[in-house]
C-alpha cells in the first residue's frame, strides 16, 4: 500500500462548507460592524446626554460632567458698555458627535445638545495689552435640538429647539417660561441659521 503524504489531509466536504460559512459570517458581522461605524459616526450622542437633562416634562437641566464630555465649540467676548475690555464672556459647547455631525450635514441634528457658559469678567493691563479673563460663573443657557417641534404646548420648546436659562446655584431649576419672551429675542438675528450663530464657531465650516 503506498505511503499517505506526510503533512497533507483531504478536506471533506463538511469541512470547506463549515469554512465557507465561517467566512461569510465573518464578512457580515465586518460588513455591520462597518455600517454601525459610519452610522454612529455622525449620530448626536447628545440624544444619550439628552436623558439625562430632559424630564418626562420636558423640564432641563444643566448636564453633568459636560466640560468633560462636551465639545468645545467657542467663545464670545461681550465688549464692556463703557471703557475697554469685556464685561462678559460667553464659553460654549455642544454634545459629543454634534459638530461631526454639523459639518456633514450642515445643520445640527436632533439631540444636539449647546450649553453656554456666561461669566463676569475681569479687566487688566497685562504684557499683551488689556486683558479680560472669566472670573464668576452667572449662569448657564441650554439648548435641545428638537426640529420635529416634539413638545408642543411646552413653552419652553419650539422653533426647532427646547430652551432655558439656569441661575449659577441652580442647576437644575430653570427661571425661564416661556421661550419666545425669555430667550429668543437674542438669536433673532440668527433665524437663518436655524436660530444658532454659527458665524462665531469656526470649528463648524466644512
Amino acid at each position: 500500500m503506498a505511503a499517505r503524504p506526510v503533512g497533507k489531509h483531504r478536506r471533506s466536504p463538511r469541512m470547506e462548507t463549515s469554512k465557507t460559512v465561517g467566512i461569510v459570517v465573518v464578512a457580515a458581522l465586518v460588513g455591520s460592524a462597518a455600517t454601525l461605524m459610519l452610522v454612529n459616526r455622525f449620530a448626536p450622542r447628545g440624544g444619550v446626554a439628552q436623558v439625562h437633562i430632559v424630564d418626562a416634562k420636558g423640564d432641563l437641566r444643566v448636564p453633568d460632567n459636560y466640560r468633560t464630555f462636551y465639545q468645545s465649540l467657542g467663545s464670545w467676548a461681550i465688549a464692556a458698555e463703557s471703557g475697554r475690555g469685556a464685561r462678559e464672556m460667553h464659553e460654549v459647547y455642544a454634545s459629543p458627535g454634534a459638530i461631526d455631525a454639523y459639518r456633514a450635514a450642515g445643520h445640527f441634528p436632533d439631540g444636539t445638545v449647546l450649553v453656554k457658559e456666561v461669566f463676569a469678567t475681569s479687566t487688566m493691563g497685562m504684557t499683551t495689552g488689556t486683558v479680560s479673563h472669566p472670573t464668576m460663573l452667572k449662569g448657564w443657557f441650554i439648548m435641545v435640538r428638537d426640529s420635529k417641534n416634539t413638545r408642543r404646548g411646552n413653552a419652553l420648546w419650539g422653533d426647532g429647539w427646547g430652551w432655558s436659562w439656569f441661575d449659577a446655584d441652580k442647576p437644575s431649576k430653570t427661571t425661564s417660561t416661556n421661550y419666545k419672551t425669555d430667550c429668543q429675542g437674542c438669536h433673532v438675528p440668527a433665524r437663518a441659521s436655524d436660530w444658532i450663530y454659527t458665524i462665531g464657531y469656526p470649528i463648524l465650516n466644512r
